[in-house]
């Protein structure tokens, strides 16, 4: 196993991230990043923008997006990583996944506005760089702003989840089209954060079991919401299915992440990195 200071993992503002791609690719030669990924949700706009940034900070490049993708009736994110970001599949798919948000947004303000929080569509377009990509997490800082909570984490306890003012679900991308549109473009698709998600035994079990049915080949083993215990519990699933591991921070902003760029611990041991199996992919 190679070991290096991989962060496969971070958002823009080309979706819902501060930073600016060319300020995340600084911010990550400054941590130490020997090789890194911009994965936009459900988008490629950024990645000719990152893959010259890491170029000219000496760092090396893996394309990258994070798809969104319903699963058991759940939210589950696909990393798609090595792909050709000129492919006119890929880029129609994700387009297609986007079209939703606008109206999930505008039911979402509706929802607030009913609990006594007007403006909030208009004030989250505020924060967002692509109106195509409009989430929760912009909505989440706005009623930072507006004094509705002291912190993100605060809004996401109290509104826009399951059961509390604000949530809208939305149907995403299915999980064997998501990994194809990644693996025919040259990709590979990796479950991200899997500890992340509400499933029983047997749903996550199914999860996987498909995953690796429809051709993915990765699952993100060290990222910035897993826990050391959890690290070595997807170590383990990582060996039971056969997959390649991960490694990323999932920054999304200096005021809110918990783990900055490449501050994560090394992979557990025994494991096949990602980058090992796509070293003909980095740029």
């Amino acid at each position: 196993m190679s070991i290096i200071n991989a962060d496969l993992h971070c958002h823009s503002t080309v979706s819902d991230g501060t930073l600016a791609p060319e300020e995340l690719a600084a911010r990550a030669a400054d941590n130490g990043v020997e090789l890194w990924s911009l994965t936009d949700h459900d988008e490629i706009g950024g990645q000719h923008r990152a893959a010259a940034a890491a170029r000219s900070h000496g760092i090396k490049y893996l394309t990258g997006t994070e798809i969104s993708v319903t699963f058991a009736d759940q939210t589950v994110h696909i990393l798609g990583l090595g792909f050709d970001a000129d492919s006119a599949q890929l880029r129609q798919g994700l387009s297609e996944t986007r079209g939703g948000r606008r109206q999930r947004a505008m039911e979402m303000a509706e929802q607030l506005a009913a609990a006594g929080i007007p403006g909030t569509y208009a004030g989250a377009l505020k924060y967002v760089g692509n109106p195509e990509l409009i989430s929760r997490t912009h909505f989440a800082r706005f009623m930072v702003e507006a004094g509705v909570c002291r912190e993100t984490s605060e809004v996401f306890r109290k509104y826009l989840t399951e059961g509390n003012p604000g949530y809208v679900p939305h149907r995403w991308a299915s999980l064997k089209n998501a990994v194809r549109w990644i693996t025919e473009a040259g990709g590979m698709a990796v479950i991200a954060h899997p500890a992340r998600y509400p499933f029983t035994a047997n749903e996550e079990f199914a999860l996987f079991s498909e995953f690796k049915a429809h051709g993915g080949q990765g699952v993100e083993v060290v990222t910035g919401s897993h826990t050391p215990a959890e690290y070595l519990r997807y170590a383990g699933i990582a060996r039971e299915f056969g997959l390649a591991a991960s490694r990323g921070s999932d920054f999304h902003s200096p005021g809110e992440s918990h783990t900055d760029l490449g501050q994560l611990p090394a992979l557990p041991d025994t494991l096949t990195p990602v980058w090992d199996v796509l070293a003909d992919r980095i740029l």
